[in-house]
């Protein structure tokens, strides 16, 4: 709930203290003014939602009453925007750094769990042991998980017919 609002510098305070504050006064016709209060960002990294304008018309008479409590207002929301902002970034970076921590986890686990090749053999075993024989049948259809579903072989490519340059 905004505050019921003061004297336009004294509501400015909060802001100032963090940041330069631009404040620009404009005639618009006879009877109405406008005032631009604009806060200047205060690093370079800094969101641009902190640096949006309040812009109030009217008359001076109204100026005068009600600047001040819109100032107000307007002063709680920056704060709020900017506490909010601060705790959205820092959630962020707290998310990151977990996530690397597990990735560097689970690739250190990778590396442990990892067998290492084994050393050449001691027993040679002898050449003939490469080719399947009579007592060693080739690899089904079962074995290779396909339970007959696909062929093995591969299909050749139909010829294709050409016409005017384009194959069909």
């Amino acid at each position: 709930m905004p505050r019921q609002g003061g004297p336009v510098f004294v509501e400015l305070m909060p802001l100032l203290a963090r940041r330069t504050v631009l404040i620009t006064v404009a005639k618009v016709d006879d009877k109405t003014i406008r005032v631009n209060v604009i806060p200047t960002q205060a690093k370079a990294d800094e969101n641009p939602a902190l640096t949006t304008p309040l812009t109030y018309t009217g008359s001076p008479e109204e100026l005068d009453a009600e600047l001040g409590k819109h100032l107000a207002g307007y002063v709680q929301t920056h704060q709020q925007t900017a506490s909010t902002l601060a705790e959205a970034k820092a959630t962020l970076e707290a998310a990151a750094k977990a996530a690397q921590e597990e990735a560097k986890r689970k690739a250190e686990e990778r590396k442990k769990v990892t067998p290492k090749p084994p050393a050449t053999a001691t027993t040679a075993e002898p050449a003939s042991s490469a080719s399947p024989t009579p007592a060693e049948p080739a690899p089904s259809s079962a074995s290779t998980g396909t339970l007959g579903l696909f062929s093995t072989t591969t299909p050749e490519p139909a010829p294709s017919q050409s016409k005017g340059g384009l194959a069909l």
